[in-house]
């Protein structure tokens, strides 16, 4: 926030007021509920923010009853992104509540003043809203006016923060705009808002989906110069798809924003933790690729070179064929050439494909993997270049085509003018030989230009490996193969495990000074994977020592029914030990949990591990009962 607009008589008027608690510095903006002022409060000597109510809204009862109902509301939420509300009071004819003063700017000002935010930096923003609103609706409630002028990003960190809780209402008891009344922003407001309906945690997430749209394509779903025309749009009107708007945002977060702005609140995310967690889904859907897919990719089948290559060869190839077939006045030479020229040209690329086509296929995977894998490299790539160079050609590469095509048409003329088909004159050689040269030229720097925000390679070949030829090349290439299938879960692995590497991946999000405080995590969630390891394999023990005993009629020993009960006991212990560190982590992330909290489940997780270390030291006996007589 930058501080500039001019002071009028309320700035001084307060002043005199709040003397002696706070210090006024300058008004930082103005909305309907009230002006912010950039303050520094005495007591504690730090900055701070200062929301105050109107005087046209002070005046009437009701309205400041409002204000400090809903301000008091907001000052219990506390969140790592949501402004932190100090204080809410009147004082005279003021009524005002204090908060943190975060230097930074709106999200909106971001997205004016540089455009759309990349899709990488646009999903954090997006997540970290949904982290708070999933906080703020836990505790019953609903924005109510989600847009990005209410979304501060921090200098530095580029954290997001929700500000302006001053039109929210409470989920329970009493809600504080009643049926029939319109409260919010015509753009960002979800449809059921716009009738006037009563509203829920589900109308958030709508206008968390238009904060998305606008976020990563720098426009909106719905606009319109009269407001009743956007709120008809927002009732009736399907918002079109992200991706028709921002093209380069990658499919499946576009699908995330898409389904946060369904009509009916059913079909959105059930709740805003719910769209975090798909938005972060989508940002991490770079998974491993299996080896024989990545190969394929790795290892591509083009021939060396690239567009520009093949055409000055082409050209080179084809200009002197012409010549002798005009000389021999033989034009089934010429045809003999093209066909000859043909088959050398594509031969080695198709039977390479082929041959390494089939391989793929024995490997067990198909046609299908192999477009997912391109079509994440693709994605990805669309991002990267869109952030560095744009999406929108540059004048440069324009011209650079133009003249390439001005310079293909001077080659067809100045073949036409050889074969006769327009008068001959001894400038079409050299026409020819200028058309190919400011051709090749042309189309280089074209190219070059245009790779700097197009990965053409990447797009061709998945754009290839989705066409017919292709298809039809695997339906060759899989003739009289056997093909391997693959087992549903290669990447199997036991559930305490699978934790074990959730726990890492939250621990590594924590900042570093909360990762200190917390002690040798690692350390407690090794010892319980490998107990749990161990005691499974106790278990397959005694589970075939029962089977046996079943299978020969034989009475199963009750110290080995004792020893399986208690070994299933603690295997159950060691991995809800493991749950309750990661649901201590994902709380503490989502900033509903608290260090002390997670620092007593890591307590009481290590004292699991040790109970079953002691419980293995005593297992001596049953591992007699279990050894072969």
């Amino acid at each position: 926030m930058s501080p500039h607009q001019p002071l009028d008589p309320h700035f001084f008027a307060l002043q005199e007021a709040l003397a002696g608690k706070y210090s006024l510095d300058a008004e930082l903006g103005r909305g309907g509920m009230g002006i912010v002022y950039l303050a520094q409060e005495v007591q504690l000597d730090r900055p701070v923010a200062l929301k105050v109510l109107p005087d046209a809204f002070a005046s009437k009862p009701d309205l400041r009853e409002r204000f400090l109902r809903e301000a008091r509301t907001a000052a219990r939420l506390s969140h790592p992104n949501i402004i932190p509300i100090f204080a809410v009071d009147e004082i005279g004819e003021f009524v005002y509540f204090a908060m943190a003063y975060i230097a930074g700017e709106t999200l909106g000002q971001r997205v004016h003043r540089r455009g759309p935010l990349p899709p990488s930096e646009g999903a954090r923003v997006l997540k970290e809203v949904g982290w708070a609103l999933a906080y703020a609706h836990s505790q019953g409630v609903v924005h109510r006016d989600v847009k990005p002028d209410n979304i501060l990003l921090e200098e530095g960190t580029g954290r997001a923060l929700v500000a302006d809780f001053g039109i929210a209402g409470l989920l329970e008891g009493a809600a504080a705009t009643g049926v029939g009344e319109i409260i919010g922003t015509a753009e960002f407001m979800s449809p059921e808002q716009a009738r006037g309906e009563g509203v829920d945690a589900r109308s958030d997430i709508y206008s968390m989906g238009v904060v998305g749209f606008y976020a990563l394509s720098g426009s909106l779903p719905f606009q319109h110069e009269r407001v009743h025309e956007v709120l008809r749009q927002q009732r009736d009107d399907p918002a079109p798809p992200l991706k028709t708007a921002a093209p380069h945002v990658p499919s499946r977060l576009a699908r995330c924003v898409d389904r946060c702005l369904a009509k009916d609140p059913d079909a959105r995310f059930e709740t805003a933790a719910a769209f975090s967690d798909a938005v972060d889904a989508a940002m991490r859907e770079r998974r491993d690729v299996p080896v024989p897919v990545r190969n394929f990719i790795n290892d591509p089948i083009d021939l060396p070179g690239d567009g520009v290559a093949y055409f000055v060869f082409s050209i080179a190839m084809a200009t002197p064929a012409v010549f002798i077939a005009l000389e021999a006045d033989a034009l089934s030479f010429l045809a003999a050439f093209v066909t000859a020229y043909g088959s050398f040209i594509l031969a080695p690329p198709l039977a390479l494909a082929t041959n390494r086509i089939r391989r793929l296929l024995a490997s067990g995977h198909t046609r299908a993997d192999l477009q997912a894998a391109l079509r994440t490299e693709v994605e990805r790539r669309r991002e990267e270049l869109a952030y560095s160079h744009g999406v929108e050609a540059s004048t440069a590469e324009k011209t650079a085509f133009r003249a390439a095509m001005a310079a293909g048409g001077g080659l067809l003329a100045s073949f036409a003018g050889l074969f006769g088909l327009l008068p001959n004159v001894d400038a079409w050689m050299w026409i020819s030989a200028g058309s190919v040269v400011a051709g090749s030229v042309s189309l280089a720097v074209g190219t070059h230009l245009r790779a700097g925000r197009i990965d053409q390679k990447a797009e061709r070949r998945l754009k290839f490996w989705k066409g017919t030829l292709a298809k039809w090349l695997f339906k060759v290439a899989g003739i009289g193969l056997k093909q391997k299938a693959l087992p549903t879960r290669p990447t199997h692995r036991p559930t305490e495990l699978q934790i074990g590497f959730a726990i890492d991946a939250l621990c590594e999000q924590l900042p570093k000074e909360i990762r200190a405080g917390l002690g040798d995590v690692s350390s407690v969630v090794r010892q319980l994977e490998a107990d749990a390891q161990t005691l499974r394999q106790t278990l397959e023990m005694l589970n075939d020592a029962h089977a046996a005993a079943r299978a020969a009629g034989s009475e199963i020993p009750t110290d080995l029914k004792h020893a399986r009960e208690t070994a299933e006991k603690h295997l159950a212990e060691a991995v809800a030990s493991l749950e309750t560190v990661r649901l201590g982590l994902l709380r503490l992330t989502a900033g509903t949990g608290t260090v002390e909290g997670l620092t007593t489940d890591l307590a009481a997780a290590a004292d699991v591990g040790d109970a079953i270390d002691h419980l293995m030291a005593g297992m001596t006996d049953v591992e007699l009962l279990l050894r072969p007589t």
